[in-house]
């Protein structure tokens, strides 16, 4: 019995970790407020830099972060601010460390005015997931009218380096769309 060869989006490098990102979470729904705490932190630390430099250094900012609790991160103190800003295992810019911060506080205050973060963010996808149908990775948008209303809203609540193009990266990411493109092996038609 031959193995099928998996095809991938064209963006995918041959990288493992890539790869099994790809593979295992790009386009795929996540409902636990945790992990949509930890993606939506990540995507911002990802602005003006590449994807595959925050993938790298993701277990690194676990570490620093506490795992991306938000009642501990709105406990810093300054100390471990600076002491943040010393750790060569993430990305080192100021106002992306001070926006993990901000960032937990609005997080905590939307779980508790809606439930869950979950409750609250995907309910601009009407609590489902956008199916895409792209041809080849040029029709995929890096923003749209969705993540235009979902920067302003995040913005409006207290989140900090959160614009369209991060918000719809962060889309993708956590599978609030899924923008596999059709000779895919992850689109859903070839699942």
């Amino acid at each position: 019995m031959v193995a099928r060869m998996l095809k991938r989006c064209a963006w995918v490098t041959q990288e493992p970790l890539y790869m099994e990102y790809h593979d295992k979470e790009w386009g795929v729904p996540v409902f636990d407020d945790r992990i949509l705490f930890e993606m939506l932190c990540l995507e911002g630390a990802q602005a003006g830099l590449s994807w595959w430099t925050i993938l790298q250094k993701r277990d690194n900012y676990r570490k620093a972060f506490d795992h991306f609790d938000a009642e501990k991160i709105v406990q810093y103190t300054d100390e471990k601010l600076q002491s943040l800003l010393e750790d060569t295992g993430i990305v080192r810019n100021k106002l992306k460390i001070k926006s993990v911060v901000t960032n937990a506080d609005a997080f905590l205050k939307i779980q508790k005015e809606f439930g869950s973060f979950s409750n609250y963010i995907w309910r601009f996808v009407g609590d489902k997931p956008i199916l895409n149908q792209w041809a080849t990775i040029k029709e995929v948008p890096v923003s749209t009218e969705i993540s235009d209303r979902m920067s302003k809203r995040l913005k409006k609540d207290g989140f900090k380096f959160i614009g369209s193009t991060i918000c719809y990266s962060y889309m993708q990411a956590v599978g609030m769309v899924n923008d596999h493109t059709l000779d895919c092996s992850c689109h859903p038609r070839n699942r």
